[in-house]
């Protein structure tokens, strides 16, 4: 395979980041048995190092030129789409370590091969979104997957940690088989594995080989339902709960935010882009998984003591409306699900920031909260921290005029104007039900008063307090000027 200058090129920030972090994994372990510069002091080093490569990776980026090439042998392609996604992949993870930092310092995760693999599941999720070939798509997820396996069992002296990391290899597994499964269909089948190759194959095929086109058909839909496991949309939600609870929180964090954009944006190609002349029997499927996703997560939260696994069926019902912008199959849909995915990403951020930030303390040390009940007096305790969450609730279930209302409008307004109202209907009375289980959460922090769980809080350091007031701005005031995220979402939504 001959292998030119455009092709470094268009993947250079990976590259860059793979260069890096051996460098990186070198100097940690020749570190590691110093006895100044060892641990702890090593892993704040490492994330450190980690979040400067990944910011140098955003400027090699940004300085690259927006072209369309397939590139590596038509494994991969280049695209402002993939551009832009891998910006907020980026993005999202240089916030996500700040976000983990003071976790790491309380709960001492000490070891500097955590930041190493969560780098390395990045660079799985950059390549994955740029996968143009069924076996570059195999290796991306596969590549990420493994990284995401440890990171779960990370925390080793929690048997909850191991208990997640070994559910979550099983039934990973399981999704990578079906996978595997579904690629080989359609290559045993057809001899193809290329994404363009299939465009130009499913034009018209029922029509002229209708064997051919049921075994694709079959191929498609395996494919299609491993995918779906890896956004953890219902049916295939079972592994979500409890890996997110049993793993450590920053953890939880990185999977609910990270992996579920990078997976979603390349469903958006491979069924809007190369799958498009079958859309009449994926869209049932993904239609199906959507508001069985919106109903387990709306009706499961409900039952929930857990603050992470509050999240977790939170996230399968943000996951709902984010598929449902797959029912028209029109520009304006991929419009609302790329910004709905945006808005997700803040949100969710500033969630998480806010569930490591809020500590107790509990002479002589303090400890991070875990149940629902813990946010009990909160709005006595600290005031600021109880409007933070209640606003990023407010957001996630709807409320005008917050940024997550504008999300799902987005995603509910080409329902409308393709007379599809039984699905706007629906989403829109799930919404109105999902609102209870946030105001729950709120009715706990303001008007459950009790004498007897006075608590205290662990104060807040200054980096996670800034970081928290620029997600809960964005989350208030990003309404009164829209048009940064909204022409960003366009250009993506074009995949082009």
């Amino acid at each position: 395979m001959f292998i030119s200058i455009y092709d470094i090129y268009s993947i250079f920030p990976e590259i860059y980041v793979l260069l890096c972090l051996t460098l990186v994994l070198v100097y940690g372990v020749l570190s590691s048995i110093s006895f100044t510069s060892g641990f702890p002091v090593l892993s704040f080093n490492v994330a450190l190092l980690c979040f400067q490569i990944s910011l140098f990776s955003i400027l090699t980026l940004l300085c690259s030129s927006e072209f369309v090439m397939f590139n590596w042998n038509q494994f991969l392609i280049h695209n402002f789409f993939t551009f832009g996604v891998k910006l907020v992949l980026l993005v999202a993870f240089n916030f996500w370590i700040f976000l983990s930092l003071p976790y790491v310092k309380y709960e001492k995760l000490i070891s500097f091969e955590y930041w190493i693999l969560a780098s390395l599941a990045l660079i799985g999720m950059l390549f994955l979104i740029q996968s143009c070939d069924l076996l570059s798509l195999y290796l991306s997820v596969e590549f990420q997957s493994l990284a995401f396996y440890v990171l779960a069992s990370f925390k080793r002296t929690s048997e909850f940690s191991t208990e997640a990391g070994l559910k979550y290899f099983i039934l990973g597994a399981f999704s990578s088989a079906l996978l595997l499964l579904g690629s080989s269909i359609l290559y045993g089948l057809t001899g193809l594995t290329n994404f363009n190759d299939y465009l130009k194959l499913v034009t018209d095929l029922e029509f002229t080989n209708t064997t051919l086109s049921y075994a694709v058909i079959f191929g498609l839909i395996i494919t299609i339902i491993s995918l779906l496991f890896k956004m953890s949309a219902a049916p295939f939600h079972i592994w979500s709960p409890d890996v997110y609870d049993g793993a450590p929180t920053i953890t939880t964090a990185f999977f609910s935010i990270l992996p579920k954009f990078a997976v979603l944006c390349l469903s958006l190609r491979f069924c809007l882009l190369y799958f498009h002349d079958f859309f009449y029997l994926w869209q049932n499927i993904i239609l199906f998984c959507a508001y069985l996703s919106i109903l387990v997560g709306t009706f499961s939260a409900f039952q929930q003591n857990k603050l992470k696994r509050f999240l977790a069926y939170g996230s399968i019902n943000h996951i709902g409306f984010i598929l449902l912008g797959f029912g028209t199959g029109e520009l304006e849909s991929i419009f609302g699900v790329v910004f709905y995915s945006i808005t997700y990403i803040m949100l969710m951020l500033g969630t998480f920031l806010f569930l490591i930030a809020l500590r107790y303390y509990c002479f002589p040390a303090h400890y991070q909260i875990r149940y629902i009940k813990d946010l009990l007096f909160l709005s006595e305790t600290n005031s600021i921290l109880a409007l933070s969450l209640t606003l990023f609730l407010f957001s996630m279930a709807g409320i005008p005029p917050l940024i997550g209302f504008f999300s799902k409008l987005f995603v509910l307004l080409p329902s409308l104007q393709n007379n599809v109202y039984s699905l706007a209907v629906f989403a829109v009375l799930m919404s109105c039900i999902s609102c209870f289980y946030y105001i729950r959460l709120i009715k706990i922090m303001y008007f459950d008063k009790t004498i007897n769980n006075w608590a205290v809080t662990y104060p807040i350091n200054n980096f996670s307090s800034l970081l928290l007031s620029l997600f809960v701005f964005l989350s208030t005031f990003l309404f009164l000027d829209l048009d940064l995220v909204l022409l960003f979402s366009a250009r993506l939504s074009l995949l082009a």
